[in-house]
């Protein structure tokens, strides 16, 4: 008897209408449009709006995949939330989401990984539906990253956007499906790339948000030095685990944190840069929903086709970081 595999029978993305451009950030912070551009490669990206939150941009996108995978909600056994910025403390942002979805009949937690979430996400579904233990998974990737933006920061508040990404994943015949996956941490960097308040350790008080503790802090030069070397050596892996070569890639998608990353990347794996996709122009870093935007997008232009080896990477803080691969 052969064993079930897991593959994506669904994809959507949302975000919100707002835009934020490197013109209107040149009125808010010491930059440029040239000094962004030339270091990130971002030109925009998605702001909400004031009482727009995670978990509607998630349902959007949820609703979406589920449509294009022409299941109803209530045939999710379990909904995986990738975020790092939920709703609320209580409770996950993915139980809010299955309520307004109606899958009354899926188990539902978030998964906080930062910008690896939504591959942290597959790896789970992927074991627990060849398990036997569930059907039919929901992973999505969301976050609202400008509210815990400094904008007096220009080395942060030039990267982040928000966003929504979402997948069906379920069985799937034949050879289709996801061939390998891998998922790794180290919790000894947590400086490099962290939020420190807000939580038991660090508090929510007058003290700390005057200090700007509940602020995304990093130190960029430490981050890209690692996140090529994670990616890259992971990715690797995953394709090793496959019995599959970087010229079997017919489409990679990085997490959208940088240009530059995305870009050194390639290059150490050797993958052909026609095969790379990049959004990071348009969208900024979305975090847990980079991916999963990246993936819908390619999906809607129809730039994945059935039988395509897809390659997905991400890093991020933590650190965490992860690869997969499947065949579309």
């Amino acid at each position: 008897m052969s064993q079930v595999r897991a593959g994506i029978l669904g994809t959507g993305h949302s975000y919100p209408q707002g835009i934020l451009t490197n013109a209107d950030l040149e009125n808010i912070v010491d930059t440029t449009d040239e000094w962004i551009t030339t270091r990130t490669g971002i030109k925009q990206r998605r702001k909400a709006a004031p009482g727009e939150y995670t978990s509607q941009f998630a349902a959007q996108a949820s609703r979406e995949a589920l449509e294009r995978a022409g299941m109803d909600p209530m045939e999710i056994d379990l909904i995986l939330c990738a975020t790092v910025t939920p709703d609320q403390i209580l409770p996950s942002t993915a139980c809010l989401i299955q309520a307004q979805l109606g899958a009354h009949k899926a188990a539902a937690m978030d998964i906080v990984a930062a910008c690896s979430g939504f591959v942290y996400g597959l790896s789970l579904a992927d074991a627990m539906i060849r398990g036997g233990q569930v059907k039919n998974v929901l992973v999505i990737g969301a976050e609202i990253l400008t509210r815990y933006v400094d904008y007096t920061d220009r080395a942060t508040c030039v990267l982040f956007g928000d966003g929504a990404g979402a997948a069906v994943v379920g069985p799937t015949e034949g050879d289709r499906g996801i061939l390998a996956a891998k998922i790794r941490s180290d919790g000894r960097y947590e400086e490099q790339l962290y939020a420190p308040g807000g939580g038991t350790k660090g508090g929510f008080t007058a003290e700390t948000i005057a200090r700007g503790d509940h602020f995304f802090k990093m130190k960029g030069n430490e981050v890209f030095k690692v996140a090529v070397r994670s990616m890259s050596e992971i990715s690797r892996d995953v394709l090793c685990q496959a019995n599959l070569k970087t010229d079997d890639i017919d489409l990679f998608i990085p997490h959208q944190a940088n240009q530059r990353i995305t870009d050194a990347v390639s290059n150490m794996l050797g993958v052909d840069q026609s095969h790379v996709y990049s959004n990071i122009a348009m969208h900024g870093n979305t975090s847990s929903a980079s991916i999963p935007i990246g993936l819908d997008e390619c999906v809607e232009t129809g730039r994945v086709k059935t039988g395509d080896i897809v390659l997905l990477s991400s890093f991020g803080g933590g650190f965490t970081w992860g690869s997969l691969v499947m065949r579309w």
